[in-house]
């Protein structure tokens, strides 16, 4: 038979951890009938009714023949007539500055003054171009309406999304360094 004093205290500490693992799931497993049995009733019991669904509205159909009420879903009088409102002009040579988003533009100065300003116009790749009134930049078919020390006014022809076009005032402004 072996020496007890000659088992080393590690040893003994991993023999002792071993076991109260074993006690410790050995416990786990006993009185789990009463968790089976509380289980088994929960699912023996009948669940809450469920609601019935409901009842679609049904809606009546609306035809817009009477002249006197105009249909809201077709365009109106006003807006087929797109004659009579702004376009551009689509004869005229397109300018450098026009192919360029008006975001993109940078003003960095002005030369002049009074009905001669010009002013300074940085593109994206970095060239400064000299722009007057009347001129276009933009790709919105922007028209130069007025050149101040600060800023340049314009008015751009937009879509109106019915096929016409309509007028948008728009500025680009001194960038201070």
């Amino acid at each position: 038979m072996r020496n007890l004093s000659a088992i080393k205290p590690a040893h003994l500490a991993k023999v002792f951890l071993l076991g109260s693992a074993i006690l410790t799931l050995a416990g786990c497993t006993r009185g789990m009938s009463d968790l089976r049995d509380w289980v088994a009733q929960e699912k023996a019991k009948r669940g809450a009714p469920i609601p019935a669904l409901p009842v679609i509205k049904t809606f009546e159909t609306f035809i817009y023949n009477d002249q006197d009420k105009r249909d809201p879903f077709s365009p109106s009088p006003d807006e087929l007539n797109q004659n009579n409102g702004p376009r551009p002009d689509e004869g005229r040579a397109r300018q450098p500055l026009e192919a360029y988003a008006l975001d993109s533009l940078t003003m960095v100065g002005t030369i002049g003054s009074g009905t001669n300003t010009e002013a300074l116009i940085k593109d994206p790749t970095g060239v400064i171009h000299r722009v007057r009134a009347n001129e276009y930049m933009g790709e919105n078919y922007g028209r130069i309406t007025a050149i101040s020390s600060d800023r340049v006014d314009l008015v751009e022809l937009v879509s109106n999304g019915n096929g016409g076009w309509m007028e948008r005032p728009a500025s680009i402004a001194l960038v201070a360094k």
